[in-house]
């Protein structure tokens, strides 16, 4: 494949090292991690090790980035290691393994120095787990309407709530929690870290359709005593980072979705290569020659919109038309794996539909990615919005 032109000799290289990672330790265990609900904690230790944990966090935390650090390369850096852990087909791991990049980005923004050099490193080494908590039973992306409550008393805020859908939920260390410290609308909306300790918070598991070896769970609040310290940022203006952690998390998802349908086509491909039907190569046939270019061409669109959007984010980050973009880039990309994970079933015929393929595991997990991080309807209207299209 030819490099995209934002694309240096240094990603090609952390391509190859983070493809070396997949193929020793995830590849070789992800079908059998996926059927028990779970991946050993070992393997955040390993991904630590290995940088992958650091890719777009300051270097002095034990990040990748140095100071002055172009930022169309950590963009593409994060593409390229989305696109690399997609080839293990198991969104679940994925998504826990790296539930850190939504947790971890605003404490690395606007937390204060204390707090980035109490949590960060531990994080980024793999030794502590970091997640987000942002979506409640009553709405998850209309965060400026959150219920969650934090009160001030003394050097503690007191915190009474209750979060769903949260991932890495069960097993997090620190939680990066969204809580209402002022009146109503976005401008009471403040950030808390929570460890998860901290007496009277409590965490039930869910059970899902896809992404089994992700735990997720709902989270209680019960009063819950967090020092002051714990502050993300500063009170009442939690709104804008969250905002800004949501774009990024859009821009994984949909650079993990990208990968997930090239994941889905290669099985495919591979299949249709191997298998004999009537005397000759299922590819012989032209429904499934077809079929495989359709695919090909969905992905070759996708990731087109997704280079040319992380080029775009990285000059103008805030330029509406530019969020305009990555909304429709989610939708586009997670379309796109949809349809892939759809033909890869249907090319593999019987074997797609029995658990083990990567196309069945993608196959399940397509509606969490069109859901999470803002489901397309939403997206379709932020869009809207950002192109000043409404009445």
């Amino acid at each position: 494949m030819t490099r995209h032109p934002a694309m240096t000799e240094a990603h090609e290289a952390w391509r190859d090292a983070v493809r070396r990672f997949v193929e020793r330790e995830i590849l070789p265990h992800a079908a059998a991690w996926d059927e028990a609900g779970e991946f050993p904690r070992e393997l955040y230790r390993k991904a630590g090790a290995a940088g992958l944990l650091g890719v777009g966090f300051p270097e002095e935390y034990g990040g990748s980035v140095e100071a002055g650090a172009t930022p169309a390369i950590d963009y593409f850096f994060r593409i390229v290691s989305a696109e690399e852990f997609a080839r293990a087909g198991c969104g679940g791991l994925s998504a826990s393994l790296f539930s850190h990049t939504i947790g971890a980005p605003p404490i690395a923004a606007v937390g204060s120095e204390a707090l980035k050099r109490r949590v960060l490193p531990a994080i980024l080494s793999g030794e502590k787990i970091s997640a987000l908590a942002i979506t409640e039973p009553s709405g998850g992306s209309d965060v400026a309407n959150l219920k969650t409550k934090a009160f001030r008393d003394g050097n503690e805020y007191v915190v009474s709530g209750e979060k769903t859908f949260i991932t890495s939920g069960m097993r997090a260390d620190y939680y990066t929690v969204a809580v209402r410290t002022g009146g109503p609308g976005a401008a009471g909306v403040s950030l808390l870290l929570i460890e998860r300790e901290r007496e009277g918070f409590t965490r039930a598991k869910l059970e899902k359709m896809g992404w089994w070896c992700s735990d997720t769970a709902t989270l209680h609040f019960d009063n819950v005593r967090v020092p002051a310290a714990n502050l993300v940022g500063e009170e009442n203006a939690g709104f804008r980072a969250i905002m800004r952690n949501f774009n990024s998390e859009r821009l994984s998802i949909a650079a993990g979705a990208v990968g997930f349908a090239q994941t889905c086509l290669d099985e495919a491909l591979d299949w249709a290569r191997a298998r004999q039907t009537f005397g000759k190569p299922l590819i012989g046939h032209q429904a499934i020659r077809h079929k495989l270019v359709d695919m090909q061409a969905r992905v070759h669109s996708a990731r087109a919109l997704l280079y040319d959007t992380a080029w775009k984010l990285a000059q103008a980050p805030r330029e509406p038309a530019h969020i305009a973009q990555l909304a429709i880039l989610k939708n586009v990309a997670t379309d796109a794996m949809q349809y892939c994970a759809d033909g890869a079933v249907q090319t593999l015929g019987g074997a797609g539909f029995v658990r083990g393929t990567r196309a069945e595991r993608i196959y399940r997990e397509v509606k969490v990615m069109q859901i999470g991080g803002g489901s397309t309807e939403i997206m379709k209207d932020l869009a809207a919005r950002q192109l000043g299209w409404e009445p």
